[in-house]
């Protein structure tokens, strides 16, 4: 991976954002609170996702945040205590994770791991609600009639807040020379909120978000610059092909 040129002013902060790696998923079903854990081929992508983390430090002098964020997920969890483990052993230090709700993918409530199949059933046989729109899983900016539901939309913002406001509260570091050096720091959650987060960043386009996914445990890397916008400034979002599932 190229190095990227750190400009003249104080330390940037730079936030990784990372999938977490292929999983147990029930087929078919909106996967925000599937408990199900990462797959060997899930594993074996945290683990790679550390290599590309320590490549990244080492080429850049970036100093890793010692906390990592995750989701309460345990698909997110898993991949980010793969990433700790790996870097721990290449000698990063006193490296934690901490679990957050606000970046868990969107909820779908009360319809929580069911299916599609099961979820328009449920909005058939409930006379309060019209029946469901053809493609609303992947709709921006529906949210499911149910307790607890979220638009893909306020998933990302909840998940675009978190981010901004766990850069913004880095604490200054202490040390001699004048230049503050570069932060990174890991953020391990969920393919569709984290493209709804880039929209709400200024980082992606409304029309790309349909368009985009990510790959497994491969970080994308925004900058949040002095006055909290945000740029795009590494990685590689994964293209969707016309027609595929969506999976996210």
């Amino acid at each position: 991976m190229k190095s990227i040129t750190k400009p003249d002013h104080m330390g940037r902060r730079i936030a990784a954002i990372i999938r977490h790696g292929d999983y147990q998923q029930i087929a078919d079903s909106p996967s925000a609170l599937q408990p199900y854990p990462l797959n060997v081929k899930g594993e074996q992508q945290a683990a790679t996702a550390a290599t590309t983390i320590e490549q990244l430090l080492l080429e850049n002098q970036w100093q890793l945040v010692p906390t990592i964020d995750s989701s309460q997920q345990l698909r997110g969890w898993q991949s980010a205590h793969i990433i700790l483990t790996a870097l721990s052993a290449n000698g990063q230090q006193n490296l934690q994770i901490e679990s957050f709700d606000a970046l868990a993918e969107r909820s779908t409530g009360a319809a929580a791991n069911l299916t599609t199949a099961q979820i328009r059933t449920v909005i058939e046989n409930d006379p309060r609600y019209p029946e469901l729109p053809q493609g609303w899983k992947s709709d921006s900016r529906f949210r499911l009639p149910l307790q607890g539901a979220e638009s893909l939309l306020e998933a990302g913002l909840r998940v675009a807040r978190h981010l901004s406001q766990r850069l913004s509260t880095l604490p200054i570091q202490e040390q001699e020379q004048e230049q503050e050096q570069d932060q990174l720091k890991l953020f391990v959650g969920h393919g569709a909120a984290f493209r709804h987060a880039a929209y709400h960043l200024g980082v992606l386009k409304f029309s790309q978000i349909a368009k985009l996914s990510m790959y497994h445990c491969t970080p994308i890397l925004l900058e949040q610059q002095s006055d909290d916008c945000w740029r795009q400034i590494g990685g590689e979002w994964k293209i969707r092909n016309a027609g595929s599932e969506y999976r996210d």
